[in-house]
């Protein structure tokens, strides 16, 4: 199996340096011109199937991804971007952003998703997608957030105080690909 993982264009929000976590905010113009930019990307990619955040940033991402090409998006709420609860909006500058996304800390929030909570529910979705989608090549189209534990399922979790340069810029591709023996963690 192999994966794609890429994440959604820009959005207001994220021009604005805004936290941008459940909430349904759609891309703005330079979004659709990075979605348009990776579709040329993957272009000459073969890809079986799309799977897709059911946020709105994430399904324009996808859909113009998949102009031309056809394939069956499916969207998966078990990818939806990190809960950030009472931060929702919030300039990253306001609180401690670092503090939020480290994995040693796994700070607890009133309302936020905690990080390992939220590593669970990735790594869940990773546990069943390899046997829903064997020998598929897929495209996953998520968040910056969701690219952090993708990326740790597969290189492990790094012993840094915050996970933040794991995070894939808006339009970002990361590949991934796995031999049936490398599936257990």
């Amino acid at each position: 199996m192999e994966i794609l993982l890429t994440r959604h264009g820009q959005t207001e929000w994220n021009r604005m340096k805004k936290v941008q976590g459940r909430a349904d905010i759609e891309l703005n113009e330079e979004g659709r011109k990075q979605a348009e930019k990776t579709r040329e990307l993957l272009q000459a990619e073969k890809i079986d199937l799309i799977v897709c955040s059911p946020l709105k940033r994430a399904i324009q991402t996808a859909e113009i991804i998949n102009e031309n090409r056809n394939t069956t998006i499916v969207i998966d709420e078990r990818i939806t971007e990190r809960d950030f609860g009472e931060f929702e909006g919030m300039p990253n500058t306001d609180f401690d952003y670092q503090a939020f996304w480290s994995y040693n800390q796994n700070l607890k929030y009133d309302k936020a998703e905690n990080i390992r909570d939220f590593f669970e529910r990735v790594y869940h979705f990773w546990d069943c997608i390899k046997d829903e989608y064997a020998g598929k090549r897929i495209l996953v189209v998520a968040h910056g957030g969701i690219s952090i534990p993708f990326r740790c399922y597969f290189e492990g979790i790094p012993n840094v105080e915050t996970l933040l340069p794991l995070c894939l810029e808006n339009c970002g591709i990361a590949k991934y690909s796995y031999k049936e023996l490398e599936w257990e963690r």
